[in-house]
Protein backbone atom coordinates (compact mmCIF):
# COMPACT_ATOMS: atom_id res chain seq x y z
CA UNK A 1 0.00 0.00 0.00
CA UNK A 2 1.30 3.52 -0.62
CA UNK A 3 1.52 6.13 2.01
CA UNK A 4 -0.61 9.09 0.34
CA UNK A 5 0.69 12.61 -0.05
CA UNK A 6 -0.30 14.78 2.93
CA UNK A 7 -0.94 18.46 2.64
CA UNK A 8 -0.56 20.81 5.91
CA UNK A 9 -4.10 20.60 6.01
CA UNK A 10 -4.63 17.06 5.67
CA UNK A 11 -2.28 16.70 8.49
CA UNK A 12 -4.37 19.00 10.83
CA UNK A 13 -7.28 16.85 9.98
CA UNK A 14 -5.52 13.74 10.68
CA UNK A 15 -4.69 15.17 14.43
CA UNK A 16 -8.02 16.31 14.59
CA UNK A 17 -9.74 12.77 13.64
CA UNK A 18 -7.06 11.38 16.11
CA UNK A 19 -8.86 13.77 18.64
CA UNK A 20 -12.16 12.08 17.79
CA UNK A 21 -10.86 8.38 17.98
CA UNK A 22 -9.47 9.06 21.01
CA UNK A 23 -12.75 10.54 22.84
CA UNK A 24 -14.94 7.97 20.82
CA UNK A 25 -12.26 4.99 22.44
CA UNK A 26 -13.06 5.94 26.36
CA UNK A 27 -16.70 6.44 25.87
CA UNK A 28 -19.02 3.11 26.02
CA UNK A 29 -20.82 2.24 23.31
CA UNK A 30 -18.50 3.49 20.78
CA UNK A 31 -15.76 2.78 18.59
CA UNK A 32 -12.69 4.44 17.58
CA UNK A 33 -12.99 2.08 14.74
CA UNK A 34 -16.14 3.41 13.71
CA UNK A 35 -14.35 7.31 13.14
CA UNK A 36 -11.49 5.70 11.43
CA UNK A 37 -13.74 3.74 8.92
CA UNK A 38 -16.11 6.46 8.23
CA UNK A 39 -13.23 9.02 7.94
CA UNK A 40 -11.27 6.52 5.14
CA UNK A 41 -8.42 5.97 6.74
CA UNK A 42 -9.27 2.61 7.98
CA UNK A 43 -7.12 0.24 5.76
CA UNK A 44 -4.35 2.71 5.97
CA UNK A 45 -4.25 2.32 10.29
CA UNK A 46 -4.40 -1.38 10.20
CA UNK A 47 -1.81 -1.08 6.97
CA UNK A 48 0.72 0.92 9.14
CA UNK A 49 0.33 -1.11 12.53
CA UNK A 50 0.76 -4.32 10.69
CA UNK A 51 4.06 -2.95 9.88
CA UNK A 52 4.71 -3.07 13.38
CA UNK A 53 7.06 -6.51 13.07
CA UNK A 54 10.20 -8.28 13.03
CA UNK A 55 11.77 -6.38 9.94
CA UNK A 56 10.92 -2.78 11.84
CA UNK A 57 12.18 -4.21 14.90
CA UNK A 58 15.66 -5.41 13.11
CA UNK A 59 15.74 -1.44 11.48
CA UNK A 60 15.55 -0.05 15.44
CA UNK A 61 18.30 -2.40 16.67
CA UNK A 62 20.36 -1.25 13.85
CA UNK A 63 20.24 2.29 14.64
CA UNK A 64 18.09 3.06 11.69
CA UNK A 65 15.63 5.03 12.74
CA UNK A 66 14.97 7.03 9.89
CA UNK A 67 14.11 3.69 7.95
CA UNK A 68 11.89 2.74 10.86
CA UNK A 69 9.93 5.64 10.74
CA UNK A 70 9.15 5.88 7.11
CA UNK A 71 8.82 2.00 6.81
CA UNK A 72 6.12 2.11 9.76
CA UNK A 73 4.00 4.86 7.46
CA UNK A 74 5.71 7.30 11.04
CA UNK A 75 4.00 10.45 10.10
CA UNK A 76 0.57 9.40 9.98
CA UNK A 77 0.60 6.96 13.42
CA UNK A 78 2.55 9.62 15.01
CA UNK A 79 -0.26 11.99 14.03
CA UNK A 80 -3.02 9.98 14.81
CA UNK A 81 -1.84 9.02 18.22
CA UNK A 82 -0.84 12.41 19.49
CA UNK A 83 -4.27 12.87 18.97
CA UNK A 84 -5.05 10.28 20.89
CA UNK A 85 -2.94 11.20 23.46
CA UNK A 86 -4.16 14.44 23.32
CA UNK A 87 -7.82 13.38 23.87
CA UNK A 88 -7.24 11.58 27.10
CA UNK A 89 -6.43 14.46 28.90
CA UNK A 90 -8.43 17.31 27.21
CA UNK A 91 -11.10 16.64 24.70
CA UNK A 92 -12.07 13.18 26.84
CA UNK A 93 -12.60 15.17 29.74
CA UNK A 94 -14.58 17.69 28.10
CA UNK A 95 -16.87 14.77 26.83
CA UNK A 96 -16.92 13.65 30.65
CA UNK A 97 -18.26 16.22 31.70
CA UNK A 98 -21.41 17.05 28.83
CA UNK A 99 -22.09 13.36 29.98
CA UNK A 100 -22.29 14.24 33.18
CA UNK A 101 -24.42 17.21 32.64
CA UNK A 102 -26.50 17.12 29.61
CA UNK A 103 -25.72 12.70 28.88
CA UNK A 104 -29.08 12.62 26.77
CA UNK A 105 -27.88 15.13 24.23
CA UNK A 106 -23.92 13.30 23.94
CA UNK A 107 -26.02 10.10 23.38
CA UNK A 108 -27.77 10.98 20.94
CA UNK A 109 -25.39 12.89 19.05
CA UNK A 110 -23.21 9.41 18.80
CA UNK A 111 -26.26 7.67 17.88
CA UNK A 112 -26.86 9.91 14.86
CA UNK A 113 -23.18 9.39 14.07
CA UNK A 114 -23.35 5.72 14.10
CA UNK A 115 -26.61 5.68 12.23
CA UNK A 116 -24.57 8.03 9.38
CA UNK A 117 -21.76 5.37 9.59
CA UNK A 118 -24.30 2.48 8.54
CA UNK A 119 -25.37 4.91 5.63
CA UNK A 120 -21.62 5.79 4.90
CA UNK A 121 -20.30 1.95 4.81
CA UNK A 122 -23.60 0.43 3.25
CA UNK A 123 -24.00 2.62 0.54
CA UNK A 124 -21.17 2.21 -1.12
CA UNK A 125 -21.66 -1.63 -0.61
CA UNK A 126 -22.67 -3.75 -3.69
CA UNK A 127 -21.71 -7.39 -2.59
CA UNK A 128 -24.57 -8.54 -1.08
CA UNK A 129 -24.84 -12.45 -1.21
CA UNK A 130 -25.71 -15.65 1.08
CA UNK A 131 -22.09 -15.39 3.08
CA UNK A 132 -22.27 -11.51 3.55
CA UNK A 133 -25.79 -11.55 4.50
CA UNK A 134 -24.83 -14.06 7.25
CA UNK A 135 -22.20 -12.42 8.48
CA UNK A 136 -23.73 -8.90 8.68
CA UNK A 137 -26.50 -10.90 10.67
CA UNK A 138 -24.10 -12.80 13.25
CA UNK A 139 -22.45 -9.05 13.67
CA UNK A 140 -25.37 -7.96 14.41
CA UNK A 141 -26.91 -10.25 16.95
CA UNK A 142 -22.85 -9.85 18.83
CA UNK A 143 -23.47 -6.29 18.86
CA UNK A 144 -26.93 -6.21 20.20
CA UNK A 145 -25.67 -9.35 23.02
CA UNK A 146 -23.00 -6.72 24.19
CA UNK A 147 -25.82 -4.62 25.47
CA UNK A 148 -27.32 -7.29 28.05
CA UNK A 149 -24.44 -8.17 29.52
CA UNK A 150 -23.33 -7.14 33.20
CA UNK A 151 -20.31 -6.14 34.30
CA UNK A 152 -18.12 -7.92 36.19
CA UNK A 153 -16.00 -6.78 39.64
CA UNK A 154 -12.73 -4.46 39.72
CA UNK A 155 -9.33 -6.27 38.93
CA UNK A 156 -6.00 -5.28 39.68
CA UNK A 157 -4.35 -8.12 38.80
CA UNK A 158 -1.67 -7.47 36.43
CA UNK A 159 -2.21 -10.39 33.91
CA UNK A 160 -6.03 -9.45 33.85
CA UNK A 161 -4.76 -6.13 33.44
CA UNK A 162 -2.77 -6.80 30.46
CA UNK A 163 -5.60 -8.65 29.17
CA UNK A 164 -7.72 -5.80 29.29
CA UNK A 165 -5.16 -3.99 27.69
CA UNK A 166 -5.57 -6.44 24.46
CA UNK A 167 -9.78 -6.09 24.77
CA UNK A 168 -9.39 -2.18 25.29
CA UNK A 169 -7.86 -1.64 21.98
CA UNK A 170 -10.61 -3.57 19.98
CA UNK A 171 -12.81 -0.59 19.14
CA UNK A 172 -9.74 0.69 17.51
CA UNK A 173 -9.26 -2.34 15.30
CA UNK A 174 -12.80 -3.67 14.75
CA UNK A 175 -15.65 -0.75 13.87
CA UNK A 176 -18.69 -1.23 16.24
CA UNK A 177 -17.32 -3.10 19.01
CA UNK A 178 -16.79 -0.70 21.71
CA UNK A 179 -13.20 -1.40 23.67
CA UNK A 180 -14.32 0.57 26.76
CA UNK A 181 -17.76 -1.05 26.82
CA UNK A 182 -15.82 -4.43 26.90
CA UNK A 183 -13.56 -2.59 29.56
CA UNK A 184 -17.18 -2.39 31.52
CA UNK A 185 -18.16 -5.49 31.07
CA UNK A 186 -14.76 -6.42 32.75
CA UNK A 187 -15.24 -4.33 35.36
CA UNK A 188 -11.97 -2.09 34.72
CA UNK A 189 -13.25 0.67 33.13
CA UNK A 190 -13.15 3.22 36.04
CA UNK A 191 -9.39 1.66 36.63
CA UNK A 192 -7.89 1.88 33.72
CA UNK A 193 -9.76 4.59 31.71
CA UNK A 194 -10.01 6.99 34.61
CA UNK A 195 -8.50 6.43 37.84
CA UNK A 196 -4.96 5.35 36.11
CA UNK A 197 -5.36 7.75 33.46
CA UNK A 198 -5.98 10.54 36.26
CA UNK A 199 -2.82 9.43 38.62
CA UNK A 200 -0.79 9.84 34.98
CA UNK A 201 -1.85 13.38 34.28
CA UNK A 202 -1.40 14.46 38.39
CA UNK A 203 1.88 13.10 37.92
CA UNK A 204 2.98 14.86 35.16
CA UNK A 205 1.44 17.80 36.57
CA UNK A 206 3.19 17.31 39.81
CA UNK A 207 6.40 16.94 38.15
CA UNK A 208 6.04 20.15 36.14
CA UNK A 209 6.14 21.74 39.21
CA UNK A 210 9.27 20.45 40.33
CA UNK A 211 6.97 18.33 42.85
CA UNK A 212 8.39 14.16 42.88
CA UNK A 213 6.48 13.14 46.10
CA UNK A 214 4.63 11.11 44.18
CA UNK A 215 7.80 8.66 44.44
CA UNK A 216 6.81 7.76 48.24
CA UNK A 217 3.07 7.76 47.28
CA UNK A 218 2.68 3.98 47.42
CA UNK A 219 -1.37 4.34 45.98
CA UNK A 220 0.14 6.12 43.23
CA UNK A 221 2.63 3.90 41.84
CA UNK A 222 0.71 1.00 42.14
CA UNK A 223 -1.74 2.84 40.08
CA UNK A 224 1.03 4.05 37.49
CA UNK A 225 2.69 0.41 37.60
CA UNK A 226 -1.33 -0.83 36.45
CA UNK A 227 -1.27 1.78 33.57
CA UNK A 228 2.32 0.45 32.44
CA UNK A 229 0.79 -3.05 32.24
CA UNK A 230 -2.47 -1.78 30.60
CA UNK A 231 -0.35 0.61 28.27
CA UNK A 232 1.87 -2.63 27.27
CA UNK A 233 -1.24 -4.94 26.63
CA UNK A 234 -2.96 -2.13 24.41
CA UNK A 235 0.09 -1.82 22.59
CA UNK A 236 0.36 -5.98 21.98
CA UNK A 237 -3.21 -6.18 20.97
CA UNK A 238 -2.84 -3.41 18.37
CA UNK A 239 0.25 -4.88 16.83
CA UNK A 240 -1.58 -8.62 16.98
CA UNK A 241 -4.84 -7.86 15.91
CA UNK A 242 -3.74 -5.21 12.83
CA UNK A 243 -1.82 -8.27 12.12
CA UNK A 244 -4.99 -10.44 11.69
CA UNK A 245 -7.41 -7.82 10.20
CA UNK A 246 -4.64 -7.36 7.66
CA UNK A 247 -4.56 -10.65 6.74
CA UNK A 248 -8.52 -11.12 7.24
CA UNK A 249 -9.31 -7.62 5.04
CA UNK A 250 -6.65 -9.04 2.26
CA UNK A 251 -8.81 -12.52 1.97
CA UNK A 252 -11.75 -11.71 3.08
CA UNK A 253 -12.90 -8.14 2.51
CA UNK A 254 -16.47 -7.87 1.69
CA UNK A 255 -17.33 -11.03 4.42
CA UNK A 256 -15.14 -8.50 6.68
CA UNK A 257 -17.35 -5.58 5.79
CA UNK A 258 -20.72 -7.15 6.51
CA UNK A 259 -19.38 -8.49 9.83
CA UNK A 260 -18.30 -4.35 10.95
CA UNK A 261 -21.77 -3.38 9.62
CA UNK A 262 -23.45 -5.50 11.51
CA UNK A 263 -21.41 -4.48 14.68
CA UNK A 264 -22.04 -1.42 13.81
CA UNK A 265 -25.58 -1.79 13.65
CA UNK A 266 -25.73 -3.69 16.64
CA UNK A 267 -24.33 -1.14 18.90
CA UNK A 268 -26.79 1.25 17.94
CA UNK A 269 -29.03 -0.87 21.04
CA UNK A 270 -26.26 0.04 23.35
CA UNK A 271 -25.69 3.62 22.36
CA UNK A 272 -29.95 4.40 22.58
CA UNK A 273 -29.99 7.85 24.18
CA UNK A 274 -33.16 7.28 25.95
CA UNK A 275 -32.25 4.79 28.71
CA UNK A 276 -31.96 5.12 32.74
CA UNK A 277 -28.43 4.34 34.25
CA UNK A 278 -29.13 1.71 36.62
CA UNK A 279 -26.25 1.47 39.76
CA UNK A 280 -25.14 -0.72 41.81
CA UNK A 281 -26.43 -0.17 45.30
CA UNK A 282 -25.27 -2.15 48.55
CA UNK A 283 -26.65 -3.76 51.30
CA UNK A 284 -28.63 -0.69 52.40
CA UNK A 285 -29.95 0.24 48.94
CA UNK A 286 -27.05 3.09 48.19
CA UNK A 287 -25.62 3.96 45.22
CA UNK A 288 -22.21 2.34 45.38
CA UNK A 289 -18.73 4.69 44.32
CA UNK A 290 -15.76 3.81 42.55
CA UNK A 291 -11.96 4.86 44.48
CA UNK A 292 -12.66 8.22 42.18
CA UNK A 293 -16.31 8.84 43.46
CA UNK A 294 -17.63 8.10 40.40
CA UNK A 295 -21.21 6.35 40.71
CA UNK A 296 -20.55 2.15 39.62
CA UNK A 297 -22.87 1.65 36.51
CA UNK A 298 -24.20 -1.98 36.43
CA UNK A 299 -26.13 -1.46 33.14
CA UNK A 300 -28.97 0.70 31.13
CA UNK A 301 -32.51 0.72 30.91
CA UNK A 302 -33.87 1.71 27.67
CA UNK A 303 -37.28 3.17 26.87
CA UNK A 304 -39.12 4.93 24.32
CA UNK A 305 -38.74 8.57 24.16
CA UNK A 306 -41.92 10.91 24.82
CA UNK A 307 -42.94 12.66 21.67
CA UNK A 308 -44.63 15.70 23.21
CA UNK A 309 -41.28 16.49 25.27
CA UNK A 310 -39.14 19.85 24.41
CA UNK A 311 -35.86 17.73 25.83
CA UNK A 312 -36.40 14.56 23.14
CA UNK A 313 -36.85 16.95 19.73
CA UNK A 314 -33.82 18.59 21.27
CA UNK A 315 -32.07 15.26 21.51
CA UNK A 316 -33.68 14.32 17.60
CA UNK A 317 -31.78 17.38 16.88
CA UNK A 318 -28.68 15.95 18.01
CA UNK A 319 -29.21 12.61 16.45
CA UNK A 320 -29.45 14.83 12.82
CA UNK A 321 -26.41 16.88 14.08
CA UNK A 322 -24.11 13.11 14.60
CA UNK A 323 -25.11 12.19 11.30
CA UNK A 324 -24.17 15.44 9.62
CA UNK A 325 -20.79 14.94 10.99
CA UNK A 326 -20.59 11.84 9.64
CA UNK A 327 -21.77 13.04 6.42
CA UNK A 328 -19.70 16.01 6.66
CA UNK A 329 -16.20 13.81 6.95
CA UNK A 330 -18.09 11.56 4.18
CA UNK A 331 -18.14 15.14 2.12
CA UNK A 332 -14.47 15.70 2.99
CA UNK A 333 -12.87 12.43 1.95
CA UNK A 334 -14.26 13.12 -1.30
CA UNK A 335 -13.19 16.27 -1.49
CA UNK A 336 -9.53 15.87 -0.82
CA UNK A 337 -9.54 12.27 -2.78
CA UNK A 338 -11.05 14.88 -5.81
CA UNK A 339 -7.82 16.90 -5.04
CA UNK A 340 -5.46 13.90 -5.01
CA UNK A 341 -6.59 13.58 -8.29
CA UNK A 342 -5.94 16.78 -9.99
CA UNK A 343 -2.59 17.01 -8.53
Amino acid sequence: MQQPTRTLLDKFFLFIKGLAMGAANKVPGVSGGVVAFVAGFYEEFIYSLQKVNLKALKLILNGRFRSFYQYINGRFLSLLLLGMLVSYFSVSKLLDYFIAQKELYVWAAFFGMILGSIYYIAKDFHYWNRKTILSCIIGIMIGISLSFFNPAKQNENLFFVFFCGIISVSGMTLPGLSGSFILILLGNYVLLLVDSVNALYDTFAEIFKGDFSFINNQQRIEMLKILAVFTLGSVTGLVTLSHLLSYVLKHFKHITTAIILGFITGSLGVVWPWKKTIYRLNEFGEIMKDSAGEKIIVNYQRYLPHINNTETWIAIGFVIVGILIVLGLDWYGKLTQGETVKH
